[in-house]
Order: structure tokens, then sequence, then C-alpha cells
């Protein structure tokens, strides 16, 4: 089977690491695996494996037929059987299959705000559900509201998969005292809000003067960015919190904390505590979206409610207090991590699920 991933850009974010991750698994099972980014490129460019095929589109509207015939170009020259569309870029995957009726499109559903489906705009997708085989949700909120909102029978839900971090060459040095780090992977979104970890620094400044918080994640310049740091300044915690944008080698950052965060209001299936997990860190987290299925009990990670500011404090505080605890909470985390969301466990799942599809070997 030849299968090209499409996203609209290689930013740092969850679809976009998901599309990155599904071409660069397939470029080891299938003939072909392709990736094409339609509007912007990204630091996620440098991850693309060297064995995928790769296709910047350099799309300039919503309907921009010179991408789409470029993009059909591909795909015929290619031979490429199917395509398969993260979030909105499933757009311009209809516009090829228009021109190109053959080719086959998987739509990979990503949203991150399945607390409130309700609202959802659905006329479009509902429209481009006609011309899909076959729709991937990431939680079971997602596939449940496919089911009863889209057009397409064939729905599944795969959690996202993790494998090791891409590391670059890149030296990264984090502040703060060696062995009392925290950490946030979470692009600056008001759905993160951060606020409440800047607020819980607040609460341990002189409690746990030595702990510090270091958040990653792509800053936008917008007012919530301005506004968050505008508060970590008036409350005096710029050597308490640190704000170091993206970087190709998280890895390298995780290694050098003892804990993972994520305040999130809401969310799909976060990477981020997947990625928590493969490192081994103990994990306090919120509880929204799929992140109770991953973290199911207190010996693999600590949940709290949302926006609730002393439960996650208390959360934090537990695993402050008691290295042992979070030495062996980080281990059986990462056990379920390596068992239930790994590449190998997801990709085999994927792999019948299309071959039901399709019929073509894989």
């Amino acid at each position: 089977m030849r299968i090209v991933q499409i996203i609209d850009s290689l930013e740092a974010g969850g679809a976009e690491r998901m599309a990155v991750n599904y071409a660069n698994a397939l470029a080891k099972k299938i003939s072909f695996s392709g990736l094409i980014a339609t509007r912007k490129e990204g630091t996620l460019r440098s991850q693309i494996d060297s064995k995928v095929s790769y296709l910047f589109l350099e799309k300039k509207k919503a309907v921009d037929f010179q991408s789409v015939f470029r993009l059909r170009s591909y795909i015929k020259k290619n031979k490429i059987d199917l395509i398969q569309a993260h979030s909105s870029s499933f757009f311009t995957a209809v516009l090829v299959k228009l021109t190109y009726p053959k080719i086959k499109i998987i739509w990979h559903d990503h949203y991150g705000i399945s607390q409130d489906l309700s609202s959802r705009k659905k006329t479009g997708l509902k429209l481009g559900s006609f011309f899909f085989l076959g729709i991937i949700s990431v939680n079971s909120a997602l596939k449940e509201w496919a089911i009863n909102s889209l057009s397409c029978s064939n729905v599944i839900y795969f959690p996202n998969f993790i494998e090791d971090s891409f590391s670059s060459n890149e030296e990264l040095v984090l502040k703060g005292i060696e062995g009392k780090r925290i950490i946030c992977v979470a692009n600056l979104r008001p759905q993160k809000n951060h606020n409440l970890i800047v607020d819980t620094a607040n609460l341990f400044k002189d409690k746990f003067p030595d702990w510090s918080f270091h958040l990653f994640g792509k800053d936008f310049k917008d007012a919530y960015s301005e506004d968050l740091k505008k508060k970590n300044i008036d409350l005096k915690l710029e050597n308490t919190v640190y704000f170091y944008g993206t970087t190709n080698n998280v890895s390298s950052a995780l290694k050098q904390c003892q804990i993972g965060v994520l305040a999130s209001l809401s969310e799909g299936l976060p990477l981020a505590v997947l990625e928590y997990g493969l490192h081994k860190l103990p994990v306090v987290a919120t509880n929204v979206g799929e992140i109770s299925k991953v973290i199911s009990n207190e010996k693999e990670g600590l949940i709290a409610k949302s926006n609730d500011l002393n439960q996650f404090a208390d959360c934090i505080q537990k695993l402050i207090n008691n290295e042992s605890y979070r030495i062996e909470m980080g281990m059986n985390l990462n056990k379920k991590i390596l068992l239930n969301y790994s590449q190998e466990v997801i990709l085999e799942d994927y792999v019948l699920w299309l071959h039901s599809l399709t019929n073509f070997e894989i």
C-alpha cells in the first residue's frame, strides 16, 4: 500500500506530531510513505524520516487550485492509494478527490475541545465525510460524535501513539536546580491553562523555593501569552517559572526534570502525557479528555479537577515530598505506555483496519 499523510502545517502541535509519527512509522512497513504540508512548514520538518517522501504545497488560500493540481500530480506520479488527512486538511484532500476520484481518503480527527462537541462546526465536515472511506478518532467522545454527526460508517478509535522523541544536536540546558524541576510541554493556548501552573508556582515559591517550573511550547505572541508572562513578572516568579518556546530536543528537557504536569481545560489524548510516561516521569494532570484512561489509578499518576488550584497543587506537593513514590509512579506509567500506546501496538491494529477497508496488501 502507498499512503500519504496530509497536514496543514508542521508547527509543534499534537495533530502535526501524529502526522509525522504516522509517516515515519509507515515508512518502515509499506512500499511508500509520504507527508504533505499544505500551508506552512515548521519545527517538525526536521523530524521527518529520510525514507518519507515530503512535499510542501505552499497553499495560499482556502481554495487554491494550483496547489490542488500540484498534489494531484504528486499522487498520480507516486501511485498513491490513500490519503490520510489530519484535522482541517481534509478539505484539500476532498478537492483532490473531486479531480481524481480513484484516490481514497481516511480522515484523522484530532479535535482537542472534546468537552464541548455540541458547539463544533460540522457543515463542512458533513459534506466532506461523503468522500471519506473511514474516520480515525483519537478519543471515544470524538468517535461517538463522528458516528452521530457525519456521513461515514467506518469510524474507529485509535489512541495517539508515542515513540522515543527525536533528538537533535541542539544543546539544551535547563535553568533551575538539578533534581528539582517540573516540566509542562504544551503550546501557549488558552485551553492549556498555563495560568494554573503559574498560580501553583506562586503557592510554592516560599514553601518549596528550590523547585522550578519549565514550560515548553509554541509562543504565539498573542494576548494570552502576553498576559501570562506579565502575570509571571507581577508575581515575581521570573526565577521560578521559565518559558522556553519550542525545541527540537524536548527529550533532553524531559531527562532533566523530575515531574511532568499538564493543566489543560480540554484535551483529546495529549501526547505530552504519553511522552512524560515514555521518559518515566511521574505525572500530575487535569481530568479532561482521555487522560483518565492513560492514568487510571494513583500508582500511574495523579489527576486533579480541571482548574482546581488547591487540588492540582496538592497533587504536585505529594510528589515533591516523596521521591520514592515519584520513581515508582514513573516506572508504572512507563510500563503502561509501552504496553498500550507504543507505535508497534497501534500500528498493528491500524494496518488490520486499513486492510479490512481496502483489501490492499500492506
